[in-house]
């Protein structure tokens, strides 16, 4: 398969540039999809390539919401962009009451295969309602799948798989990543399955369980800690709705010990969801109580003091996989992140 080496936000853009190739059903339209800065150039090209499939929106989430539910109802397939997973919120209505329950409803007469894609994700101050990260909201839904990529190739793989799924997909992108680089397979018609986990790292002494960007900040951690003698699993879930627990189970059978990790508030959250099934599944198989890191209970804050006691990173990480190992402290492990805390990179320079 042959192979190229892109960005996560051009992975997604040629995505999208070959499921509108394949399908004239594809559609895509929100907000920003053809300004100068094209959804952080995800939709590059894509006005000029299909003038009459691409068009910006009015500012009236839940009515455009309802308007790709009756395309998809009629056999289109529409690709719905928000440059914030927060101003998707004003559209909870169509997709809880009408997205995620039309098939099941009508006896599966008519699916909905309609693809939301939404941008999450702290820095530069964005906030409490600019970086929220809702998934397990969107998870804890009967009838939605909830897909949140790390890797530029499974971007590519996993937005084609949704844009070609019968069912409403909610595709979360956290923003951290769209720079991150990787290769991605030329093929237009490559496809990740949705609900397969993957194992970015085998180990033995620890499972590892993360999503989106936590899973960068863990495979910094994990590489710290094998050069202490630990030998750490990680597990990528890809998605969240539905989970790949076949592969988590397996994991924790073998390691004996579970740490999950969350963009989201810890109550509720997905990590809490991995916690209490792999008690419920694996339990003899557990040398000490399982433990998870998630955001705290609080609004995101937009102070950069604030922002800077908030997070939890590759630090967090390493020191909690330690205590659930060893009694004693190791002070061998100092991953703070060099320079602003709230940006992953100098190339980061604007909310937008």
């Amino acid at each position: 398969m042959a192979k190229q080496v892109l960005t996560y936000a051009e992975a997604v853009n040629q995505a999208m540039h070959q499921a509108m190739e394949q399908d004239a059903n594809v559609f895509c339209y929100g907000l920003g999809v053809d300004d100068p800065r094209r959804i952080f150039g995800t939709t590059a090209g894509l006005k000029e390539a299909y003038p009459e499939r691409v068009f910006d929106m009015p500012t009236a989430e839940n009515a455009m919401t309802g308007i790709g539910i009756g395309a998809a109802l009629q056999g289109m397939r529409p690709v719905m962009v928000h440059q914030r997973l927060d101003f998707f919120l004003l559209a909870m209505d169509q997709l809880v009451n009408s997205a995620a329950k039309w098939h099941y409803m009508f006896n599966g007469q008519r699916p909905v295969p309609m693809v939301i894609r939404l941008i999450l994700g702290r820095g530069w101050g964005q906030g409490p309602t600019h970086s929220q990260s809702l998934h397990a909201w969107f998870a804890h839904i009967p009838g939605l799948k909830v897909v949140m990529p790390t890797s530029p190739a499974d971007a590519k793989g996993l937005l084609l798989a949704s844009i070609f799924d019968d069912n409403p997909v909610v595709f979360l992108e956290h923003r951290w990543l769209h720079h991150q680089r990787g290769e991605v397979p030329e093929e237009a018609d490559f496809r990740i399955p949705l609900g397969q986990a993957k194992v970015l790292q085998e180990g033995t002494d620890i499972t590892l369980v993360a999503l989106s960007y936590q899973c960068v900040e863990a495979m910094h951690a994990v590489k710290a800690l094998q050069q202490q003698g630990v030998s750490a699993e990680l597990i990528d879930l890809r998605t969240v709705n539905p989970i790949d627990w076949a592969t988590v189970y397996t994991s924790v059978q073998k390691t004996g010990r579970l740490l999950a990790l969350d963009t989201g508030a810890i109550t509720c959250s997905v990590s809490a969801e991995v916690l209490a099934r792999v008690t419920e599944h694996c339990f003899s198989a557990l040398k000490c109580a399982p433990k998870r890191l998630a955001m705290p209970d609080v609004p995101e804050p937009t102070s950069y003091g604030l922002t800077r006691s908030f997070y939890f990173g590759a630090q967090e990480i390493a020191q909690t996989v330690w205590h659930m190992l060893h009694a004693e402290p190791n002070d061998f492990l100092q991953l703070a992140r060099q320079g602003h805390h709230d940006v992953p990179g100098d190339w980061f320079t604007g909310p937008f």
